[in-house]
């Protein structure tokens, strides 16, 4: 009789909760494992720093060291972006657009504008949190 109850509850376990079930090895998954795909799952939507040169989207293929405050305000309608150490350009949304030149504005440097930004990565957008020019 014993028998029969144990087969009986790794049976139900194996109809109720099959996707838990491991037929090869007759075990459960590691909980670790799903741990971590849930969590790299989860990273996807959190915010990063990004370093760089914030640069406007017209001037985005000319050398950032060298692009001007002057050059960054007369251009702004067209959008901001940074360009990282790699040579990514990232562009930034429009709340970024708006912060990146309030920012711009307030730093006393006349080029090379260096800034640290805080955002989520959609593709090559990027939706801004924060910005400082360094």
């Amino acid at each position: 009789m014993h028998s029969a109850v144990t087969f009986s509850r790794q049976s139900a376990l194996y109809e109720c909760r099959p996707y838990v079930y491991n037929d090869k090895t007759g075990g459960i998954f590691k909980v670790k494992k799903l741990i971590a795909m849930l969590s790299l799952a989860a990273s996807c939507g959190f915010a990063a720093t990004f370093s760089g040169t914030v640069i406007d989207v017209m001037c985005k293929d000319k050398d950032a060291a060298a692009h001007t405050k002057d050059c960054a305000l007369s251009c702004a309608k067209g959008g901001f972006g940074i360009v990282t150490s790699d040579g990514k350009f990232m562009k930034f949304d429009e709340k970024g657009n708006a912060k990146a030149l309030a920012a711009i504005k307030a730093t006393k440097k006349s080029s090379d504008l260096k800034a640290t930004v805080k955002g989520t990565a959609d593709g090559d957008v990027l939706k801004v949190d924060s910005i400082m020019v360094d």
